[in-house]
C-alpha cells in the first residue's frame, strides 16, 4: 500500500496539472471502488475549479470551487497518471475507473486494478470531521508531532514499538516500510515494548521519522509492485532499504556480521537486525 511518501509524491505531481484548473468533464466508469462512489459524483466534479491540493495521512484532498472536497485514497494498487494536453489521449485503460479531463486538455486518470482505493466528496469546511480523517493522529512532518508528544503517548502503550508506530491514531501516515527503516536507523528492535523504551530512545525516533520520510519523498517514494509517480516513473527509495524485504541478507551496518531477520507482528512482516537493534 502506498505510504505517506508515495501519496505526497503523487499529490505534488498532480498539483501543477490541477490547481487553478477547471474539471471540464469527469468520467466515472464504475459505481464503486472499495466503497460506492458518492451520489452524482461526475456531475458534482464537472465544471468545478480545483482550488487547492493537500495531503492528510495517506489521503489526497482536492478542494473545489463548489465548497466540496474530493478525498482520494490509492488503496493497495491504485495510481494516478497525468497526460499533458500536448499528448494524444488513448482510450481509458481497463482499470482507469475515474478519468478527469481538465479544461486545458490535460487528462488525469485513477487506475486501480484491485479496487481497494476510494473516493468521496464532502463539504470542505467539514473535512476534519470526516469519518476517515477524524481518528487520525498528528502528521509526522508537522509541528504537533514532537518529542514531548511521542513520549507521553508511549508511556501507557504495552504494544511493541513497531505496532505502536503503525497505529494511525498515534501518528498519521506511517506504514510498514518506513517504520522498519526508522527502527533500524535508531537501533530499536521492533519487538521492544513501547512503554519500556527510555525517553531518550523515544525522543530519537522523532527526528529520524522525519529524516526517513523526507529522504523517501525526495526519492519519489518506493516502488515495490504497483506504485508509480504521476508521470509513470517509478520511485527509487527501495534501493536504499537497510532492512525492509532483506530477510537473510547481511546487515549493511559497518562491522556488523548479522543477517536481517523477519518476524510477523499483527499480521505484518517486520525486518530488523538482531545485533544492531535492541
Amino acid at each position: 500500500m502506498p505510504e505517506l511518501p508515495e501519496v505526497e509524491t503523487v499529490m505534488r505531481g498532480l498539483e501543477p496539472a490541477m490547481v487553478g484548473q477547471v474539471i471540464a468533464k469527469a468520467d466515472v466508469r464504475r459505481p464503486n471502488l472499495r466503497w460506492p462512489f458518492p451520489d452524482r459524483m461526475a456531475e458534482r466534479l464537472s465544471g468545478k475549479r480545483v482550488e487547492r491540493l493537500r495531503r492528510r495521512s495517506k489521503y489526497i484532498l482536492c478542494d473545489l470551487s463548489s465548497g466540496e472536497t474530493l478525498l482520494i485514497h490509492l488503496g493497495m494498487s491504485g495510481f494516478m497518471t497525468v497526460v499533458p494536453p500536448s499528448d494524444v489521449h488513448p482510450d481509458p485503460a481497463k482499470h482507469d475507473h475515474v478519468v478527469l479531463d481538465m479544461q486545458d486538455g490535460t487528462r488525469i486518470s485513477f487506475n486501480d486494478a484491485r479496487r481497494f482505493g476510494a473516493m468521496d466528496l464532502a463539504a470542505t469546511a467539514e473535512m476534519d470531521a470526516h469519518k476517515l480523517l477524524t481518528v487520525l493522529g498528528p502528521e509526522p512532518l508537522g509541528n504537533s508531532f514532537d518529542e514531548a508528544y511521542l513520549i507521553e503517548k508511549l508511556k501507557a502503550k504495552n504494544s511493541p514499538i513497531k505496532s505502536t508506530l503503525l497505529d494511525q491514531r498515534i501518528v498519521a501516515g506511517l506504514g510498514n516500510i518506513y517504520v522498519c527503516e526508522v527502527l533500524h536507523r535508531t537501533g530499536i528492535s521492533p519487538l521492544q515494548k513501547s512503554s519500556k523504551l527510555s525517553t531518550k530512545r523515544v525522543a530519537s525516533l522523532v527526528p529520524m521519522i522525519r529524516t526517513v520520510l523526507e529522504e523517501a519523498i525526495d526519492s519519489g517514494g518506493s516502488s515495490l509492485k504497483d506504485y508509480r509517480q504521476t508521470d509513470g516513473e517509478l520511485g527509487y527509495f527501495q534501493h536504499r532499504f537497510a532492512v525492509y524485504g532483506r530477510e537473510g541478507e547481511p546487515c549493511n551496518t559497518p562491522d556488523c556480521t548479522a543477517k536481517i531477520k523477519r518476524v510477523v507482528q499483527s499480521g505484518r512482516s517486520s525486518f530488523y537486525c538482531p545485533t544492531c537493534q535492541r
